[in-house]
């Protein structure tokens, strides 16, 4: 019998042990991951002695009003300035339109433009548009790229997989890719 209450007891123990793990587990797991409704309309990221930043002006913009987002990059090192080379630009704004599950590709042209970085001094860019389609393509598929390469974003959900990619020009060129995210949503008109 004593022996039947201590294996009992034990076993209790253990299983409090083990929900508690568990329970700290979930926790975190909930903490680390986003709210539904919390919306990253800035983010910044930080390599070696360069800022790349990718921002929304708004979380929401009305079907048909302006969709104010940008890039920044920025020199913060020891030197005045750095000369940077890339395509027309060193930014894409690549997306993904979750409601229609579109990828809404975004491309540059031109390689070997040279832009000097001052120190402190951001390049920014705004984002304008985007997007392809061909002719085997979907008419409602058509109709929706038609609208997004002219900045005339059609009502949903938004995520832009933003990048600087440009090679620094020093005693060594060094390529960088600098990625990002946000995101943003289009409502209908009411």
């Amino acid at each position: 019998m004593k022996k039947i209450l201590i294996i009992f007891t034990l076993t209790i123990l253990s299983s409090i042990a083990l929900y508690g793990c568990q329970k700290t587990e979930q926790v975190k797991d909930e903490e680390q991951s986003p709210k539904p409704d919390e919306l990253y309309t800035i983010s910044e990221v930080v390599e070696g002695d360069l800022i790349y930043r990718l921002i929304s002006e708004e979380e929401h913009y009305d079907e048909g009003e302006n969709v104010e987002i940008f890039a920044e990059l920025e020199y913060a090192g020891q030197k005045a300035e750095v000369e940077i080379s890339h395509g027309s630009s060193p930014f894409l704004f690549p997306m993904t339109e979750t409601t229609r599950d579109y990828e809404i590709e975004y491309a540059v042209t031109m390689v070997g433009k040279r832009t000097v970085l001052k120190k402190g001094e951001p390049m920014r860019q705004e984002l304008n548009g985007g997007g392809s389609y061909s002719d085997q393509d979907k008419e409602e598929y058509k109709e929706f790229m038609k609208k997004v390469m002219k900045a005339n974003y059609p009502s949903g959900h938004y995520i832009v997989d933003g990048r600087a990619n440009f090679y620094v020009e020093d005693e060594m060129e060094k390529e960088y890719t600098i990625e990002a995210q946000i995101e943003f949503y289009v409502d209908r008109e009411k």
